[in-house]
């Protein structure tokens, strides 16, 4: 959970405070004190939400927000109870929040749309969404409901999409059309898409965002050949403009071209940045002679480096196994903060030379260096760890992690670290308990209450208290794709495998990942979908072939 909304808690309990006490004061009672104690079921609510459980979380602030009559909560109940899927309950909330915060705002009728849109209501849903539109900034918000009623109504969806690019009801605002187009591609609608397109090239015709938002469509279409004449029309112009530039880089990456994305980088001023971005593409493509010529190309305009700049020409001749050179611009690294980066990646090079001994040495006299920043000195036991996974030494792997939590106590990054190395070391009992650590001392850490509940659902049978973790995780962050992944998978686990499957397609239309793919296709197996969900198990293995998830999907349904 944010600051901020641990900030909206305290104000709405202080609210509460203050409405008793004017009502006291006052000699006359909140109207339905006798029955509920607003403060207390605020605070019944907060430890729900806690503790994941979302239902009843909401009915609590819904109880408070009656007996104090406070907007901020039957906003609050209306929230949580959209995201527990507890529409009926979102609806008596909502229709509280329009009756002490009358004038329709925008965010209520994002929320009405939301509610019409997954009921299958199509007039209700038009109406709201008609009058979303028509508001300053409104397509924003209509995005929001749509994009959240996907995975129960996806037709529908599609329906209200044609209805508004037919209409006309999109704004002359590129970033409008953009987005809209997007969600389109997502819902695989290429005659939208066409429409949207054909659209934007009118009413934008000189906008280079066009033709790379063409190009990135048809990528995503598998049109690669016609991607490619796009984007290289679009290089004269690129020459002009650095964030053009950097855009077309990053279309050419995308294509799997990463030796033509450095070479449009290269194009115009460079800098510190764009070196080291094209070095990152360079190796991608496992391109020597180009990394050899970058290599040259900075050295030529180094003549008093900066430690950035050294930083940089070493990381260049680690990269082409120049280890001699490397560690000479790594060794005349000046500064405090840029040398702990600069004995780190020493380390790294010393056991990429096959010195293991030299570069655990290293390591350990960073470690030992009280006048390195603690940052420094904490990651010097995260590579360290990450060295001897490299070299299969389990055992030295846990010792370092352990020195590293009796040098820091409590550290965040080591326990984290800790607790995905016992997972790997299938330790899920020890994985728990780094984890829980982590939430003991920050109990609001997303990635820590996504990882065990994934992990619960994952690799043991507790599938109802995953899914109080995931929940949690999922209010501070409803729009992750890899929480929205977990939650997912552990209705699936609960034998809710129709209701997964909405949010599982959900998480992969925003993000493309071999753990969402690999999941995706094990739940259309189970439900007898099976051409669709070799599809699925192909993506995963192209985005990685050795996906541990890809591999246990595939031993479970015997693909």
């Amino acid at each position: 959970m944010s600051n901020l909304y641990c900030c909206g808690l305290r104000v709405s309990l202080l609210l509460l405070l203050l409405t008793c006490s004017a009502a006291a004061l006052a000699g006359k009672p909140a109207q339905p004190l006798a029955k509920v104690d607003p403060l207390e079921a605020s605070l019944a609510g907060e430890f729900a939400l806690q503790s994941g459980h979302l239902p009843e979380a909401a009915r609590h602030y819904l109880d408070a927000a009656k007996a104090v009559q406070d907007p901020v909560l039957a906003e609050r109940a209306t929230r949580i109870a959209l995201l527990a899927d507890q529409d009926a309950l979102a609806g008596q909330a909502l229709q509280l929040w329009y009756a002490l915060a009358p004038g329709r705002s925008q965010s209520e009728r994002m929320v009405a749309t939301s509610l019409a849109l997954r009921a299958g209501q199509k007039r209700q849903a038009q109406r709201e969404l008609a009058a979303l539109m028509a508001e300053p900034k409104g397509w924003r918000a209509g995005l929001t409901a749509l994009t959240g009623a996907v995975g129960k109504q996806p037709a529908l969806v599609v329906t209200m999409l044609n209805d508004i690019i037919r209409q006309g009801s999109l704004p002359n605002d590129l970033q409008a059309w953009l987005s809209f187009g997007g969600l389109a591609q997502r819902l695989e609608q290429p005659k939208l898409v066409d429409a949207i397109i054909g659209q934007v090239v009118t009413r934008f015709p000189a906008e280079p965002k066009v033709a790379l938002l063409r190009a990135q469509l048809l990528r995503e279409a598998g049109k690669t050949e016609q991607a490619r004449e796009v984007l290289a029309g679009l290089e004269p112009a690129a020459q002009q403009s650095s964030p053009l530039r950097w855009a077309l880089a990053g279309e050419f990456a995308a294509l799997g071209e990463p030796g033509k994305a450095a070479q449009v980088l290269a194009q115009g001023a460079q800098d510190d940045s764009s070196y080291a971005q094209r070095a990152a593409l360079l190796d991608t493509a496992k391109d020597k002679a180009g990394l050899a010529a970058l290599y040259a190309e900075v050295k030529q305009g180094a003549t008093e480096p900066s430690p950035s700049r050294r930083l940089l020409l070493g990381q260049l001749a680690e990269s082409l196994e120049h280890y001699d050179d490397a560690l000479r611009w790594y060794a005349n690294v000046p500064g405090q903060q840029a040398q702990g980066v600069a004995r780190m990646r020493t380390a790294n090079v010393l056991h990429a030379m096959q010195r293991p001994q030299q570069a655990f040495d290293a390591l350990h006299a960073i470690q030992a260096d009280a006048g390195l920043r603690d940052d420094d000195r904490r990651d010097g036991y995260l590579l360290e760890a990450e060295l001897r996974l490299k070299d299969k030494d389990a055992s030295a792997e846990r010792d370092a992690f352990a020195r590293g939590l009796a040098a820091f106590p409590d550290n965040l990054e080591l326990l984290y670290a800790r607790a995905l190395m016992w997972e790997r070391q299938d330790q899920i009992d020890k994985a728990e308990a780094d984890l829980r650590r982590v939430l003991v001392i920050a109990p609001d850490n997303v990635a820590a209450l996504n990882a065990l509940g994934y992990t619960l659902a994952d690799r043991t049978q507790r599938y109802r208290e995953a899914l109080e973790l995931i929940d949690r995780a999922r209010v501070a962050d409803p729009g992750n794709a890899a929480i929205i992944d977990s939650y997912g998978w552990v209705l699936f686990k609960l034998g809710k495998s129709r209701e997964a499957l909405d949010y599982l397609r959900r998480a992969y239309t925003q993000q493309k990942d071999p753990d969402i793919a690999s999941h995706l296709g094990q739940v259309l197996w189970v439900l007898g979908q099976k051409d669709e969900a070799r599809k699925y198990f192909d993506e995963a293995r192209k985005l990685e072939p050795d996906n541990r998830a890809l591999q246990r999907a595939l031993r479970e349904v015997g693909a």
